[in-house]
């Protein structure tokens, strides 16, 4: 084993964080310490590894490439500890899994099911952070995130669960007999412009001049439509439950699928045995 020198714990644990911050400020505020203190533990750590981390520009903070040697090191190793200490507080055989999912998925599929996934795999704490589809694994200090999308996304890798086929939804007393019905009602929006031209393509209509507010989230689309103010193009399988309790119905057949359900994680970082149980049990289930 080689020799270990004094070894600055507190140093190296403030460069982590600064750096996955991207900031001192923010540092300083996950750390729950000042700026001050911030700047003071970097600047020791500097002076011990005679090297500089980072650098100040007009953009912010940017690693040297030292920072960038040192930061990937430090993640891993200090994931790594907090997941054994998380196994072993207690007596418990445990991995904690912090994992980033978009909301509609979260309300729609997962949280329904989470007391089968304690039931099959009582070894994993789930500690769960929704999100509106923009996530920042590294940043937030995630393992893994669930979003919608094509799978491709820069720096990611991503595995696919399911589809997501998106279709109409709105509340069960609207007079809808055909898709040219829907020119009367307003059509609620995604920031996601192509939904509505792609779906009225696949349903045989040209697509009406859309003037319906856009909104970030499916479920606070769905709760406008369930209360009859519009008409909101959702993917169906996330509210299987509002159509079987009579909440919402779906009054044509036609749906257009434009992505899916993806786990992702950095490319950069290897999924641990919590991330791959998690997918492996997603999976069987969606079978």
């Amino acid at each position: 084993m080689p020799d270990r020198p004094d070894i600055p714990l507190n140093a190296l644990r403030t460069f982590e964080v600064a750096a996955r911050q991207g900031s001192f400020t923010r540092a300083a505020i996950e750390l729950r310490v000042t700026q001050a203190a911030v700047s003071h533990q970097i600047a020791r750590l500097e002076d011990t590894l005679g090297a500089t981390l980072f650098r100040r520009t007009p953009n912010g903070l940017v690693m040297t490439d030292a920072g960038k040697e040192l930061f990937p090191v430090m993640e891993r190793g200090l994931n790594d500890i907090a997941r054994m200490l998380d196994r072993v507080t207690g007596g418990q055989r445990a991995e904690v899994l912090s994992l980033g999912v978009v909301t509609t998925f979260a309300t729609g599929w997962l949280i329904p099911r989470l007391k089968n996934l304690r039931r099959d795999h009582p070894e994993i704490t789930l500690r769960l952070s929704t999100n509106n589809n923009r996530v920042e694994i590294v940043r937030e200090g995630l393992d893994a995130a669930i979003r919608f999308g094509s799978g491709r996304w820069p720096g990611l890798e991503a595995h696919h669960i399911l589809d997501a086929p998106m279709g109409p939804l709105c509340a069960p007393h609207l007079d809808l007999r055909s898709p040219s019905d829907l020119r009367r009602h307003t059509l609620l929006r995604s920031y996601r412009a192509d939904e509505w031209p792609k779906w009225f393509a696949e349903a045989g209509e040209t697509c009406p001049p859309l003037t319906g507010p856009v909104l970030d989230s499916s479920v606070a689309m769905a709760d406008i439509a369930a209360e009859g103010l519009g008409i909101a193009l959702l993917p169906l399988p996330m509210f299987e439950r509002d159509q079987a309790a009579g909440r919402l119905v779906r009054p044509f057949p036609a749906s257009v699928t434009l992505g899916g359900y993806w786990l992702t994680i950095p490319e950069d970082r290897r999924m641990t045995p919590a991330t791959d149980l998690l997918l492996s049990w997603i999976r069987a289930q969606v079978a």
